[in-house]
């Protein structure tokens, strides 16, 4: 069973927070990439459930069903919204698993907030320690302030290394229209200006770092950059996946993710 509902972060904004299996034996909770929402992860909420886990995701603000206010897109807003959502669900002893910005968000939740509640981490190529560069986030700005839809296109177009059928890629390209104008185009200015070296030594907790080795927009080489710098942690490549490995080679994603979670 899954429930959906809305948790305040601040003063006027809300966040979507869908809860599957509240009684699962051990808690995930998902944070979706840019410029997506938690249905990103459909492929794992389909089976880790049913494996027994709970699964937690979040539509960060300004994207999916979530408030959309014109301020906060900022690494450190972004946490503070996590660590809301952590507080009102009472969550403990959780694996946080964290996709594209939404690992970098996750990233400075470990740092920030000292990784509260935070028993293992998940990222799952990970838009760390440095995102999109200054010639990429350019021409994304220009799409998105001028056409929109036409971005969300060259973003579907370049995420996956494996085959996408037209339905699944409309599907995806709906998500992304899903989040407002102005957020789009903020956490792209986020992403070419913030820079996440120095919070990377401050992950204390086992880490898994998953990585498309075919990734046209976070290059694997910033996993192995994760890799050196985070104690404790493993690195899975994927070899026949770009910036999609929950969906491109789910199974074993799936697989990798729930033997780390024990």
């Amino acid at each position: 069973m899954g429930v959906g509902y809305y948790v305040s972060v601040e003063a006027g904004v809300k966040v979507y927070v869908e809860d599957i299996n509240p009684r699962g034996s051990r808690t995930v909770v998902f944070l979706h990439g840019w410029p997506l929402s938690h249905k990103q992860f459909e492929y794992q909420f389909d089976v880790l459930p049913a494996m027994g886990y709970r699964c937690v995701g979040i539509d960060w603000r300004g994207f999916g069903k979530s408030d959309k206010p014109l301020h906060g897109y900022n690494y450190d807003r972004l946490a503070d919204d996590i660590r809301c959502v952590v507080g009102a669900l009472r969550l403990d002893n959780f694996i946080l698993a964290g996709h594209s910005t939404g690992g970098a968000i996750a990233i400075r939740y470990m740092s920030r907030h000292s990784g509260y509640g935070v028993s293992k981490l998940v990222l799952i190529d990970a838009a760390a320690p440095t995102g999109f560069t200054p010639e990429t986030a350019e021409s994304l700005l220009t799409e998105a302030r001028n056409d929109r839809p036409k971005m969300m296109q060259t973003v579907t177009d370049t995420f996956f290394f494996q085959y996408v059928t037209r339905p699944f890629s409309d599907w995806f390209l709906q998500l992304g229209l899903k989040a407002a104008g102005w957020s789009t185009a903020a956490v792209i200015v986020l992403l070419r200006d913030a820079k996440l070296h120095a919070d990377l030594p401050k992950i204390l907790v086992p880490t898994l770092l998953i990585h498309g080795v075919h990734d046209k927009v976070i290059p694997f080489a910033q996993a192995l950059e994760m890799h050196r710098t985070i104690r404790n942690s493993t690195l899975v490549p994927f070899q026949y996946s770009g910036h999609g490995p929950f969906w491109e080679e789910r199974h074993r994603f799936n697989k990798v993710i729930s033997e780390f979670i024990g």
